[in-house]
Parts: C-alpha cells; structure tokens; sequence
C-alpha cells in the first residue's frame, strides 16, 4: 500500500486553552468551544505529550480506538497502536525535526479494531511545550486501492489495447482509405463528398491509435536532471501563442528548486497537458491559470511491497478558475477514455498519470467551482 507524507499545520490541546496553556476540564478559548469543534472534524484526535502519553482524546478518538477518552488519557501512544507501527516512528521524526508530517492511506490493524486504512497526520505545537497533535482519519473502502498503482495498471491496459490496434486496426484502414481514393477517380462530383468524409474518418481512427501508442512502454525512460521553471516557461509560451490567447497565466515560483530527473520532452507534454485543460475550463473572459512551484519538507512515498520511501518534495501545480470536475468523474479522472469534453478521447490524463508515474511521482486532483488544481509530486535529481 503505498503512502505519501506532506508538510502541514495545526494545533490543538488537552483540556481547556487559555492563553495557550493547558489545564484540565473542557477544550475552550476565547469564548469558542474548541471541543465541540474537534468533535465536529470526524477524524480521530489525539494530543500526546514528549513522552508519548496522551492528554486528549476526542470523541471520534473514542469509537476509532473503541476506547472511552478517561482511559486513553492513562495511556501512551504505543498502548493503542499495533506493534512498530510507522505512526509511532512518525511521532519521533517530529518530535526530533519539528516538522508536521501527513501520510496517506497507512494500515491500521488491531484484533481489536479489525484492519483500516487511514490518512494520518502528526503535528508539533508552536508553542515548545513538546505537544504534538494527532489526526486519523479512516479512509472509505472504495479508497484503499492505491491510486498510483490503479492509475498505472489503467494506463498499462491502454498500452496493451494499443498495441493491439496498431497491428489490427491501422493496416485495414489504410487499405479503406486507399480503396476509397480509387473508388473517387471514378464517381461523379455528387459523391465525392461521401468518399471524403470516408477519408476523413480513415484518419481521424489512425489518429486516435496514434495517440493510444504514446502509451507504448518499449522505450527506457531517460533520467537527465531537468529544470522544471524551465519546463514551464516553455509550456506557457506554446499555450499563449496557441490555445490560452486569451487567459491570464499567474506564476509562483520557488527559484531555489533543484532539477527533475527525468525526461524534458515528456514533463513538457504532461504540463503542455495539464495547461491545455486548464485553458478549454476556465471561463471566456477573466479566466485564470496559476503555475506554482514549492519545495515539501517531509513529502514522501512508500514503494509498495517493500520497506523503501521515495521523497517527492518537489510540488508543480496547475490550478484554473474553471467550472470544475463534476463529482461522478473525480475517482475516474486518470483512467483511459474519461473525459468531459464532447470530442475528447478520454486519453490526455491517463497518459499523463503514466508519465509521471514513469518519473517516479504522482499526480492528484482537487476540484470544486472555481477551483481545480492537479498536484503533481517528484523527486530531486542525485547525482
């Protein structure tokens, strides 16, 4: 199962906060009822001190462990966790770094508890009282399937389909098509239309198996350090000469990232992909596309079926003021053939998980009205 951790904030407190200390009683402060708040998230909250006991627990805290609070708060963090469980080895990192770290879909086992997956999230305090801050949050059954893997494994049966309609399908259209211009020497005016649109359709499928062999895996990757700005740069001058004449680019950049291993030719197509898009979402006039680079402490991998992490802490976004995914085609958007456009084949976004995929990182989504990004996570160069 694979996992990935990113840098993020938050804080919280057993009992109740005045002034930012800690006393016993009710989670309040400045007249809000932080507890009912917590109660209200629907993740597992847990506050646990440099000795790994735990002063709060939450009342989601209390069905997750199917323990009542008053007896969490007598116990210690590797009471309630399964055997060198990587939450407890997450505690210790930032406990000794002080950084937050979030990690997707990690097992949470016990005979107990029966087996889960969960995001979990672990965050220091701002205010060195060695208080750390813990959130688990269960995932749904349908989300447990790892969507690198599932997006790879998507990508892998349109390399196979390829393959297959490169040999059966492109030599008998180039018979039709050569059938069809022999056919048009000898017809009247009246009919060449149909034989043009014949013609026309010819090509139209070639193309389309074209496309479908972009997903041929027979070449090696070439990992050469890429400048990722440099990328950008590129993708946005081809799309303001081209496509996005008309839409503003809004760039945030990180200058200090290191380069990309990697391929320049297909990372410029993943974002000349990605930006395209954008551009065909965003509204006629006042439409917006952000390019954002940023470097992610603490951002990394678990390679399925082994102990290794690959740290992605390189992260490119492409974010536009569009209308949004609809809801129905979010947990599908990087399959083969999904699409929202009427002409569209459904095969830009499938390609581009399987070149990222292929660069050693992963692509999400997040979409709602007047707000999509895709997160694109990569690894630094070595030498």
């Amino acid at each position: 199962m694979a996992r990935i951790s990113t840098a993020t904030a938050g804080s919280g407190s057993r009992g109740r906060v005045t002034g930012g200390r800690v006393s016993g009683g009710r989670v309040t402060g400045a007249g809000l009822d932080f507890e009912m708040v917590l109660n209200a998230l629907g993740k597992a909250i847990l506050l646990v001190d440099q000795d790994g006991n735990i002063r709060y627990a939450n009342a989601t805290a209390e069905q997750f462990f199917a323990t009542g609070a008053t007896v969490l708060s007598r116990m210690r963090l590797d009471q309630v966790t399964p055997f060198a469980h990587p939450l407890l080895a997450v505690v210790e990192q930032v406990r000794q770094r002080g950084i937050s770290v979030f990690e997707y879909e990690v097992d949470f086992g016990s005979p107990k508890t029966g087996h889960r997956s969960v995001d979990m999230q672990v965050t220091p305090l701002a205010d060195n009282t060695g208080l750390m801050l813990i959130s688990l949050q269960e995932r749904a059954i349908a989300q447990r399937i790892d969507r690198q893997l599932t997006h790879r494994g998507a990508a892998r049966s349109v390399t196979g389909m390829a393959a297959i309609l490169a040999h059966e399908i492109k030599n008998p259209l180039s018979g039709i098509r050569g059938a069809a211009q022999l056919i048009e020497q000898g017809i009247g005016e009246g009919d060449r239309d149909l034989i043009r649109l014949i013609c026309d359709e010819a090509d139209r499928i070639c193309s389309l198996v074209d496309r479908m062999e972009a997903f041929n895996e027979g070449q090696p990757l070439t990992r050469d350090p890429v400048n990722i700005h440099v990328v950008l740069e590129h993708v946005k001058k081809i799309a303001m000469n081209g496509f996005a004449k008309g839409v503003r680019f809004i760039e945030t950049y990180d200058p200090s990232l290191p380069p990309v291993p990697g391929d320049r030719d297909q990372l410029i197509q993943v974002f000349l992909n990605l930006v395209k898009n954008a551009s065909e979402a965003v509204p006629a006039k006042g439409g917006e596309i952000t390019l954002t680079t940023a470097y992610r402490h603490g951002v990394r991998m678990a390679v399925p079926g082994t102990r290794r992490r690959l740290r992605l802490p390189l992260e490119v976004t492409v974010r536009d003021n569009g209308e949004g995914v609809p809801p129905d085609l979010k947990p599908h958007l990087f399959e083969p053939f999904v699409t929202t456009k009427s002409s569209g084949t459904g095969l830009g976004l499938a390609l581009v998980a399987k070149v990222i995929g292929d660069h050693g990182g992963m692509i999400e989504c997040e979409s709602e009205p007047r707000r999509t990004v895709f997160r694109v996570l990569l690894p630094v160069a070595t030498e």
